[in-house]
């Protein structure tokens, strides 16, 4: 994969932009993931008031789902060895940011993959929160060329990498989760019923 030019292109953009463009971005793809992680505990949160133990399961499985993805990614990442683009393209725009230290290598995006993660469980969580997080991963997988610290192909395989594992583990622990949470509603422990939310044999 040789994605090369298409960086020089969007790290020559990213130059050209106004101020505030990159400086929007460059907040953004340092911080952007946690709102995602605010989005999964709203999603937990709203879970609880429902009957049925699949919704609340679709929610719990959503961050673990994204640790799955995070973790394979790193896997790849430390087998691939390819080294970022802020130091191996020679005569690029610099980057926005700091270029990782050696050893951090690029391929592929952890952040695509978290992103692609997230947006992916997440909308199977909640169906139209998809019209929000997929453009938000996309944004996220964009950002991290813009700022010169991946190639395209990094963030593309990330995005693919992560949503695909995540859906793949959210439909497998689907069911076995749902039953997990069912005993935790009829526990009667008052920190697994809190967790889990009450569930119809305990609503007023």
């Amino acid at each position: 994969m040789d994605s090369t030019a298409l960086y020089r292109d969007i790290t020559d953009f990213a130059h050209s932009a106004p101020a505030w463009v990159r400086s929007a971005f460059e907040v953004w793809t340092e911080y952007g993931l946690l709102l995602f992680g605010l989005l999964f505990i709203g999603v937990w949160w709203r879970s609880r008031a429902h009957a049925a133990p699949r919704t609340v399961a679709l929610a719990v499985l959503a961050p673990l789902a994204t640790a799955v993805a995070y973790v394979a990614s790193e896997a790849v990442k430390s087998t691939v060895d390819e080294e970022r683009p802020c130091r191996a393209v020679a005569g690029a725009a610099s980057s926005l940011i700091t270029c990782p230290a050696t050893g951090d290598w690029s391929f592929p995006s952890n952040h695509a993959a978290i992103a692609g993660a997230a947006a992916v469980a997440l909308a199977l969580a909640v169906r139209r929160l998809a019209l929000l997080t997929v453009p938000l991963a996309l944004l996220m997988a964009f950002s991290r060329v813009f700022v010169g610290v991946h190639y395209p192909h990094d963030v593309a395989m990330g995005l693919l990498l992560g949503g695909s594992l995540a859906a793949l583990a959210v439909l497998a622990l689907t069911g076995p989760t749902s039953t997990i949470i069912a005993a935790m509603r009829a526990s009667g422990v008052r920190a697994a019923v809190w967790f889990t939310g009450p569930g119809p044999a305990r609503r007023g």
